[in-house]
């Protein structure tokens, strides 16, 4: 276990397209998604521990998460919770964490990753990370993993990268964030592009000089207060440095841009659970296709997703291909090939009932 090795996850989205179970006062990351008795971030968080010394684990998240994240991770100091005033995609939220651990260890490398997503290998995985952190400590590269894609997915950014059957770590040729359905159907049809996993690897010198030359706007920000960074003024000083900085992703920032990203092929059972639909996909099904959470009796169903309240009995005849969620005082009832609509239901939800019900 390498003590240079630290890990950052990324703990502070909503995550709407899982509505209603997903809600702004208790997202998916802190939910028992999977059933297995554990949160996402709490499986995000063990999946690390043969790679780097539980108080080099990091978690950002939004101030109102505080609690959430404490109660679920009690082991974290407070020093190891990054909280932000707001949200500003994963740039800012990369800087921040970026500067606050090159300030307790310059030789920090890092493991970036989001807070939701499934790993099915775990040996695999941690093989995949220590060669990725063993690649980023010998030379000024940026690594993300890259997931072979099984369909033209619009949510994800894609990778081409230089066939090299001598080297697993490949350099990228052209990196695009989540582009519209035709392109990605064009690039799944070719056989040259992978996923962007969204989990990234670097030394913590090699993306503070990205920031610098790619997003100096960012860079001069935390420059300025990267010495209140581990002190008492460190609230403040974020409160200040987010009001000034833009909403943008790494992935446009910066991951598009430089020309020292690698990427390294991963069979690691991914899955960014972004999605009902994702979810339906990687979970065990009955004999009839359904995914059921839940106390259900089922008659002449098929193919569905069902997660409902374990204290309420739930009756359905009929249905094949369906969205049927409830979670705090909401049901919803939607055709699994319709979910993109899920966003929408949100909207017209707290247009029509409040805010607290998304």
């Amino acid at each position: 276990m390498d003590n240079n090795t630290y890990v950052v996850i990324m703990a502070g989205g909503i995550g709407s397209r899982f509505w209603p179970f997903s809600r702004t006062n208790y997202p998916k990351q802190f939910h028992d998604v999977l059933g297995t008795g554990e949160s996402m971030l709490q499986m995000t968080a063990k999946r690390f521990q043969d790679i780097c010394p539980p108080e080099n684990v990091f978690v950002v998240t939004n101030r109102d998460y505080e609690h959430l994240v404490k109660e679920q991770l009690p082991h974290l100091s407070k020093n190891q919770i990054l909280l932000e005033p707001i949200g500003r995609n994963t740039a800012p939220c990369i800087a921040y964490a970026s500067y606050k651990i090159a300030q307790l260890n310059p030789q920090a490398q890092l493991v970036v990753t989001p807070s939701d997503h499934v790993v099915l290998k775990q040996e695999v995985f941690t093989h995949v990370i220590k060669e990725a952190v063993q690649a980023a400590s010998q030379d000024d590269v940026l690594i993300t993993l890259g997931i072979t894609p099984s369909r033209p997915d619009t949510g994800y950014g894609y990778i081409q990268y230089i066939s090299d059957a001598t080297q697993n770590i490949k350099k990228v040729k052209t990196f695009t964030e989540k582009p519209n359905l035709e392109l990605a159907r064009m690039f799944v049809d070719s056989g040259e592009f992978v996923w962007n996993s969204g989990i990234f690897i670097w030394s913590a010198k090699s993306i503070l000089r990205a920031f610098h030359q790619y997003l100096p706007e960012i860079a001069e920000i935390f420059d300025e207060g990267a010495n209140f960074l581990n002190t008492p003024q460190e609230q403040n000083f974020i409160t200040r440095a987010y009001s000034h900085c833009r909403n943008v992703s790494i992935d446009y920032g910066i991951m598009e841009k430089v020309d020292n990203v690698y990427v390294l092929l991963a069979d690691i059972g991914w899955s960014d659970l972004g999605t009902w639909n994702s979810l339906y996909t990687i979970n065990e099904k009955d004999q009839n296709g359904n995914v059921v959470d839940g106390e259900v009796i089922l008659y002449d169903t098929k193919d569905c997703i069902i997660k409902t309240p374990k204290e309420r009995l739930v009756v359905l005849q009929g249905l094949e291909d369906y969205i049927v969620a409830e979670y705090d005082n909401v049901l919803m009832i939607c055709k699994k090939s319709e979910e993109q609509k899920v966003k929408e239901f949100m909207a017209d939800a707290k247009s029509k009932k409040g805010p607290e019900y998304i």
